[in-house]
């Protein structure tokens, strides 16, 4: 499939394709005209006498300092070279893949004075598998993401990294190995390219993207978790969650239900004197409708940010050259901090649910899932491994955004953090990923000390996991077996297999 962009329409779903199924791009002819009247305004501007911030004059505090015309293509490689002073680990090949495809799709809105040249060699570049070697640390969210994009705009130029085919490379030398050729920027093109949110952005869309399937494993998990303990299923009647009509609650409750229907399990204890189940069975509706709602109010943040101009100044059409604030990164800040506290909540009640399995007075299984208690500790480490990542996790949800440290001499006096708040959502996902999956491992386990069936989903998703995960009859590592299942799940494999059994999970 083809990916076209057109400055408007781009989806999350597409993100994802790009970044990690290397689908490929093109850009909506659409665009050529606007992209072409924007660059004639630059061009006009430079014959006049009309300072006009980033195209005749300097940076940030410097920005009034007039450029002479002669020097406005080193004023450009100059921004692009100073503003390469990132630090820290690389990101990751998706997002670079995610932070190049929302810089191309900006471009193509028609508001950046940019050439079609430069867009078209950034989206050769990624069709061609140039991936610029990009350090995490150094954005503080406005204007934009300025170290990381500047890290990817050398390549443009043949300086700088680039990974192709494996191998780390020059910028101009990976260029030429995917037979393509640097540019030489005009006036207004490095501060086109670096001044946006793509990096906080990408790292925000693919972080949504999975989150939303770890929603879905998480309560096929918990599913998993009620019927080893013997939970009712009660609290999925969908009388209770219309009179408090949360979508998400109303929809997760309704994903439950399928997972555990026609569960004899859940019937052989129908009539059993236990009158309420703990609120980590009994509130999975409420807390994972929550995440899910989060995460829709999140996904439409950053579908806005994503089809958005963000750079300055912005060109427009009628000739006029406004400096605004576009590039400021608050909007996404905010949402990804909302973001990593709202997956953190899947954590905690995924690992206390885990917890509960550990418990023979609690769950009426043997302590730690296992037989031969004392000679064989079980499960209990693992349950340390959730318990320390959740609190992991207590750290990475404090909010970047509430800090601000003026950065350009005063000049650019607040700022978002909004990459710290994407990098800290990124690894608050990472981590309940390893929550869920101990908390599948756990409850399979679990499942081995009832003789009737569990519910139609539940069955599925244990068949599946027993393909991967043989029971625990004597103790062995672990970390095998919960990277297999967190796998599984990452991969869609296991979502896949439930959703046939009961249809797609909303």
């Amino acid at each position: 499939m083809t990916v076209y962009i057109d400055g408007e329409n781009l989806t999350i779903e597409e993100v994802h394709r790009v970044s990690r199924n290397h689908e490929e791009v093109k850009m909506a002819e659409v665009c050529r005209e606007k992209i072409e009247i924007s660059r004639d305004v630059v061009e006009d501007k430079l014959d006049g006498e009309e300072d006009v911030y980033g195209i005749n004059t300097g940076f940030g505090d410097l920005a009034n300092v007039k450029i002479e015309k002669e020097k406005t293509e080193d004023l450009q490689k100059n921004l692009i070279r100073s503003h390469s002073s990132g630090v820290g680990d690389l990101l990751d090949k998706d997002v670079v893949r995610g932070t190049m495809l929302l810089r191309a799709n900006t471009l193509a809105k028609g508001y950046s004075g940019i050439r079609m040249k430069v867009i078209s060699l950034l989206i050769d570049m990624l069709n061609e598998g140039v991936h610029p070697v990009i350090p995490s640390q150094g954005s503080v969210g406005a204007s934009g993401d300025l170290a990381p994009l500047a890290h990817m705009s050398l390549v443009l130029m043949g300086e700088g990294e680039a990974f192709y085919e494996g191998e780390r490379l020059s910028g101009e030398k990976a260029l030429v190995s995917a037979d393509l050729e640097p540019i030489e920027l005009k006036a207004k093109e490095g501060l086109a390219l670096v001044n946006g949110t793509q990096i906080m952005t990408a790292i925000g869309a693919l972080t949504v993207h999975d989150g939303k399937r770890l929603l879905k494993a998480a309560q096929i998990a918990g599913a998993m978790s009620l019927e080893a303990l013997k939970g009712t299923d009660a609290v999925f009647d969908d009388r209770i969650h219309q009179i408090r009509p949360h979508q998400g609650q109303i929809d997760c409750a309704d994903n439950l239900n399928r997972l555990t229907s026609d569960s004899e399990i859940i019937e052989s204890h129908k009539d059993c004197d236990k009158v309420q189940d703990p609120y980590t069975l009994r509130c999975m509706p409420q807390v994972y409708g929550a995440t899910k709602d989060a995460l829709s109010y999140v996904e439409d943040i950053l579908n806005t940010e994503m089809n958005s101009a963000t750079d300055n100044p912005l060109v427009f059409p009628d000739g006029d050259v406004i400096s605004g604030g576009n590039f400021h990164g608050q909007p996404i800040a905010l949402s990804l901090d909302y973001l990593a506290s709202a997956l953190s909540e899947i954590g905690d009640i995924s690992e206390r649910t885990t917890d509960k399995l550990m418990y023979k007075e609690e769950s009426g299984l043997p302590r730690f899932l296992s037989e031969n208690e004392g000679l064989n500790s079980g499960f209990m480490i693992a349950q340390y491994t959730a318990a320390s990542l959740v609190s992991e996790n207590k750290v990475l949800s404090h909010p970047a955004s509430v800090d601000s440290i003026p950065t350009s001499a005063g000049q650019e006096d607040h700022v978002s953090m909004g990459s710290i708040s994407a990098r800290q959502a990124k690894e608050v996902l990472e981590n309940v990923e390893n929550v869920v999956a101990i908390e599948m491992m756990s409850a399979a386990q679990g499942l081995e000390y009832h003789d009737k069936i569990p519910g139609k989903g539940v069955k599925v998703a244990y068949d599946h996991i027993r393909e991967r995960v043989d029971p625990l009859e004597k103790d062995r590592p672990l970390s095998g077996d919960i990277k297999s299942i967190k796998d599984s799940f990452k991969a869609g494999d296991l979502i896949e297999k439930v959703e046939d059994a009961v249809g797609t999970l909303k």
